[in-house]
């Protein structure tokens, strides 16, 4: 019996993935960077055109969203998230990832039963939480502000 858990563990360690958790905060650090580099000269870009800096910050992220959303449906965005980790998930790229991944995924069973009730697997929880966090958070704040006057 000790002979086969040995064998069981050896196998696990044979194909479990190693990765290096330097290189992982390196790339994601690197890759979240160009993102914002590449906002911030959107934005900017923008304003020089003369638009409001607020319009200027919307237009930039609609413009992150539907390039993400394209990647993902060109089937891109998957390959560099493997590559640069966190760097892509985090920022609003990856929500519109986890929002367009799932609508693509279960299209066929049509837009009801697949898009309709798929598309927010993934990106529910965290709209759901976001927001029973700003809520919970709110109260403390009211709270304190009743503290204090």
């Amino acid at each position: 019996m000790e002979a086969r858990k040995d064998q069981y563990e050896a196998y696990v360690k044979s194909v479990t993935p190693v990765h290096s958790t330097w290189k992982n905060v390196l790339m994601a650090g690197i890759s979240g960077g160009l993102i914002c580099l590449a906002a911030q000269i959107s934005t900017n870009c923008l304003v020089q055109t003369g638009m409001e800096e607020k319009t200027a910050a919307l237009w930039t992220m609609l413009g992150l969203i539907l390039l993400s959303v394209i990647l993902t449906g060109a089937n891109v965005f998957q390959k560099l998230a493997r590559v640069f980790g966190a760097g892509v998930l985090v920022p609003i790229t990856g929500f519109a990832n986890s929002v367009a991944s799932p609508a693509l995924e279960y299209k066929a069973e049509g837009q009801v039963f697949g898009v309709g009730c798929k598309i927010f697997t993934i990106a529910g929880p965290v709209i759901l939480y976001g927001i029973l966090s700003s809520w919970g958070l709110g109260v403390v704040y009211w709270g304190w502000m009743m503290l204090t006057q």
